[in-house]
């Protein structure tokens, strides 16, 4: 893979929501977003390192997870539903993965055309027609 740029990092950087929320780090994506002149170079740096040794950073593998109420009685365990909290550096460097691994994945075509999850332009209602239009085909070739 190619090594990561300071643009590559500043676009991702730019491209998350400002929010003030934050995880264990105590920093929010709203501080990196002020800071970004004084951070994109070391960034880029790690995440150059990360790609060219398969590894990730230990640290960024730790997560805050909280529990969200469902519904129901609030007193069950089973009526809440765990999220975990990442800091704004583990999210800048998934995005950073994802982006890259995912236009590999389009380049080889290693995806099934019939892949309609966790894929960009598709949904569940291209995924009904692309059933329906099967099933419409299949039945007028036994006709």
């Amino acid at each position: 893979m190619a090594p990561v740029t300071t643009e590559e990092i500043k676009d991702i950087i730019k491209s998350r929501p400002s929010k003030n929320s934050s995880c264990y780090d105590e920093i929010p994506l709203r501080i990196l977003k002020i800071s970004m002149p004084l951070i994109t170079s070391p960034l880029t740096y790690l995440g150059s390192k990360s790609i060219s040794k398969g590894s990730s950073l230990a640290r960024l593998k730790y997560s805050q997870v909280i529990p969200i109420f469902k519904k129901g009685n609030k007193t069950e365990l089973t009526n809440y539903r765990p999220i975990s909290l990442l800091t704004s550096f583990s999210k800048i460097f998934e995005k950073l993965i994802y982006t890259r691994l995912n236009k590999h994945v389009i380049l080889y075509k290693i995806l099934a055309k019939e892949q309609f999850g966790f894929r960009s332009n598709t949904s569940t209602e291209k995924a009904i027609f692309h059933l329906i239009d099967k099933i419409l085909k299949a039945l007028d070739n036994k006709e």
